[in-house]
This record gives C-alpha cells, sequence and structure tokens, in this order.
C-alpha cells in the first residue's frame, strides 16, 4: 500500500468499502500502488494496468488495455463508444466484488500477460474520425485555421472532432465550432 493513495480511501464516503476490498485484490495481484489522475492506478513496471475509480451510481475497475483481455466472463463495459482502449468492470455493492473475487484476478493477471507481451491497442487514426460538416466549412474557409487545426496533436484534434460532431442539430454543431475556434487559433486544445 501506497501511503500517498490512503486519503482517497479514507474521504470515499459512498463506495468505501466496495474500493477498499478492490485495492486489496490489486494488490494481492503483485501490482504497485500510485496515484495517478488523483486516483488509486495500479502499475506493473511502470506500466498502466487497472485503476480503481467512483461515480454515482457505481464504482469501478478500469483496465488500461482492455479492449484486449478476452473477457470470457462477458463482464468489460465500454464506457462510450469513442472510448478505443479501456473497459470497466462496474460494481453496485461490496457482495458483487467479493462473489466474483478470483474472477477480477484472474482479468487482472491477464492484463498483467498483456502488458508482458507488448501488445498494443491499434488506435483509429484522426482521419477516421467524423468531421462534422460545420467544422469542414470553416476550414475550407479560414486557412489560419486550418493550420492551426493541424497543428493540434492528434489527440487534442480527435477531442475537437468528437466535440463537434456529437449533436444531433447543425445549429448546435455550429454554435460548438463558433465558441471553440479562437482555442483552435492559439494552439490550445478543448480543455486547455
Amino acid at each position: 500500500m501506497n501511503p500517498k493513495v490512503d486519503f482517497y480511501f479514507e474521504k470515499a464516503k459512498k463506495w468505501q468499502k466496495e474500493i477498499r476490498k478492490l485495492r486489496t485484490i490489486a494488490l494481492g495481484c503483485g501490482l504497485t500502488e500510485e496515484l495517478k489522475w488523483g486516483v488509486p492506478c495500479y502499475v506493473f513496471q511502470k506500466n498502466n494496468i487497472v485503476l480503481i475509480h467512483v461515480f454515482k451510481e457505481y464504482c469501478a475497475f478500469l483496465f488500461f488495455k482492455g479492449a484486449l483481455l478476452n473477457d470470457a466472463h462477458n463482464i468489460l463495459i465500454q464506457q462510450t463508444e469513442n472510448v478505443q482502449a479501456a473497459r470497466q468492470i462496474r460494481f453496485t455493492n461490496i457482495q458483487e466484488i467479493i462473489e466474483q473475487e478470483s474472477i477480477l484476478k484472474a482479468y487482472i493477471f491477464e492484463a498483467l500477460e498483456v502488458e508482458k507481451a507488448g501488445l498494443k491497442i491499434e488506435f483509429k487514426k484522426t482521419a477516421e474520425f467524423t468531421m462534422a460538416e460545420e467544422f469542414q466549412k470553416k476550414l475550407d474557409e479560414i486557412p489560419a485555421l486550418k493550420t492551426a487545426f493541424e497543428a493540434l496533436t492528434p489527440g487534442r484534434q480527435r477531442a475537437y472532432m468528437l466535440h463537434f460532431s456529437q449533436p444531433k442539430q447543425s445549429k448546435t454543431r455550429e454554435s460548438r465550432v463558433e465558441k471553440y475556434l479562437s482555442k483552435i487559433l492559439t494552439g490550445k486544445g478543448l480543455d486547455d
């Protein structure tokens, strides 16, 4: 146990028993506990394997390369259609975790084997993401915008593309594009 991570388990209100049990399971698999993104993360030779996180409706194990796991018990969940690598196993009570402990350990050991084998996720290329018509129109109209957008990192480009293409109504897509034009022009990402 890493003392720097203890506060996370002490401050938890709703899922305290559940996340303490998940911690015990992860540590029991020989992983090193670190604090990353403000949550407990379990690593093997500096590679992230699984983390614990909590939401209003559930707590979860999140496997960084979950898409590469076999998922023999069909319990891995893709959070959204745009999540390419990570997969969650969600819990709503301590009993679920206790009943699945041996399965959870098996998934962690499989994730370790994936890491040891050096397997990588084949991520979609930026060009494969949907470009909102409204954004494409602005890129065509404003050469400086196109240059600035192309200078962004692929991750920032994808974030904008996803954000702009999500709304169903054209009017909403247009307003999103307008709202973020200055950020793109100054080389900033969606959340910068």
